[in-house]
């Protein structure tokens, strides 16, 4: 990148909110500023929303949502009467509660809505509400296919309402400092993106607890498959829907979208042209049909600050370096021709190794008489060893303890709901992340390259069609 069009990036990006403050604790290491104290908010001026679909994810979201002094949580619709009465149980038998999210749809003193469900009633759920003129928070991936997308920004356009997918990484501080960097020029013009996730329990291989009372009298059976294939009431399949093509979509939709998500914001990339998909079920052998391990490999065209890169993902749930009662392990390696930004949980560090002007050399398998030839008329072009051969620059940028980018993200939507201003993760974001991810789904199962327009967000031929 020539450096005007560098520098007219930094400027676009700062002008947009782009410059992360931080505060120095020692040479090289500095703590990210923030503040996640709750809002202070009278409960008239309070954003009133509801949640449809409140297991796990849904129950997180709620948390959050409230966090954020922003919001009051007032409905719930979910299909298994255990939630609803465990929403009760924690905020109040004032919250009102239903089978039918259509119910909280027509209620005129609800403002926005959470949307936690499978994967499958997300576009059906999502366009209901705008026509209903609510604001939305749906949970990714924003559409289980594709085709689903750009019915969804329609909506969201007639709507006119504040549409945001909750892909958390897009308001973490960690990836907006490493959006800086990267726009600085930090590490020279990117080139290479190694991510990855790592799991080795259970729960994070989605065998999630069902609940005794799992019973065709306390869930809506019918109401849960909807679009789905019919089938006979088996509650696993309520309760671990992520492992099964019907509801969800896979390691896919649940999780390269995050990575996704996360790497396009830090880039500016709207998405890559080519997508190739591998993977399998290796270990977690327990009825689901989607793989345990899934790998990707993408294409990524030029952007602002990059002549374009090549991405390499992973998931693997079933990874023996983890402690097992570890969690995950989660990370990027953006690479540059002058140096590595790499993230975690943990943080950003920045390791900057300037290119060197002079090549070196290799002439020990010469004849005498051609190194002293070749080394007169090396030192004749370079006449001092290049200093920047040797020079090193480490920084590291963490969090403040306890921060949560869930609790960001919220604040953003509220915030937006509130002052009229747009997202970042919009329905458009929404289905450029979600592009990607699946169609490594598609590619793996099909067994075939996926191509793919970014910017018309949809499925190509080979010649572009």
């Amino acid at each position: 990148m020539s450096k005007t069009s560098r520098r007219d990036f930094i400027k676009a990006g700062t002008a947009a909110g782009l410059l992360v403050s931080a505060t120095k604790v020692s040479a090289n290491q500095y703590v990210l500023d923030t503040n996640q104290e709750p809002a202070k908010v009278s409960p008239n001026d309070k954003i009133r929303f509801a949640t449809i679909g409140l297991g796990i994810q849904g129950t997180g979201d709620t948390r959050n949502a409230v966090a954020t002094g922003l919001a009051e949580f007032v409905a719930v619709a979910d299909i298994y009467d255990g939630r609803r009465e465990r929403a009760q149980e924690v905020y109040g038998k004032q919250i009102f509660t239903t089978r039918d999210y259509r119910e909280i749809l027509a209620r005129k003193d609800i403002d926005a809505l959470i949307v936690a469900t499978p994967d499958h009633w997300h576009s059906q759920i999502c366009i209901d509400a705008l026509k209903a003129g609510k604001h939305i928070y749906c949970e990714k991936p924003m559409v289980q296919k594709l085709p689903d997308g750009h019915k969804v920004i329609k909506a969201e356009k007639e709507a006119g309402k504040v549409f945001q997918v909750g892909s958390q990484r897009v308001s973490s501080i960690i990836y907006a400092k490493a959006k800086e960097l990267l726009a600085s020029g930090a590490i020279g013009e990117l080139n290479l993106v190694d991510i990855w996730l790592n799991r080795r329990t259970a729960q994070g291989a989605w065998q999630y607890s069902i609940p005794p009372d799992a019973t065709p009298e306390r869930i809506d059976w019918d109401r849960f498959l909807g679009s789905a294939p019919k089938v006979p009431f088996e509650p696993v399949r309520l309760f671990r829907w992520r492992n099964y093509q019907a509801y969800g979509t896979g390691i896919g939709g649940d999780l390269f979208i995050h990575l996704f998500s996360g790497l396009h914001l830090m880039t500016g990339s709207n998405g890559p042209t080519r997508v190739v998909g591998s993977g399998g079920l290796r270990y977690w052998k327990d009825g689901r049909d989607v793989p345990d391990i899934l790998m990707g490999i993408c294409d990524y065209g030029k952007t602002a600050n990059s002549s374009g890169f090549n991405v390499s993902l992973r998931v693997n749930f079933v990874d023996g370096s983890l402690d097992p009662y570890g969690g995950e392990d989660s990370g990027y390696r953006l690479v540059g021709n002058e140096g590595v930004i790499s993230l975690s949980g943990r943080g950003v560090a920045l390791s900057r190794r300037k290119q060197p002007k002079e090549p070196g050399f290799t002439i020990d398998s010469f004849p005498k008489a051609m190194q002293d030839q070749f080394m007169k008329e090396y030192r004749a072009k370079y006449p001092t060893p290049d200093p920047s051969m040797r020079q090193l620059t480490d920084e590291f940028y963490a969090p403040p303890a306890g921060y949560s980018d869930s609790l960001d993200h919220f604040r953003n939507f509220f915030t937006a709901i509130r002052s009229g201003n747009k997202v970042i993760e919009d329905a458009t974001f929404g289905v450029r992340a979600a592009g990607p991810a699946l169609l490594t789904n598609q590619s793996f199962y099909e067994n075939r390259i996926m191509n793919w327009d970014p910017e018309a967000m949809k499925i190509t031929d080979e010649t572009g069609k």
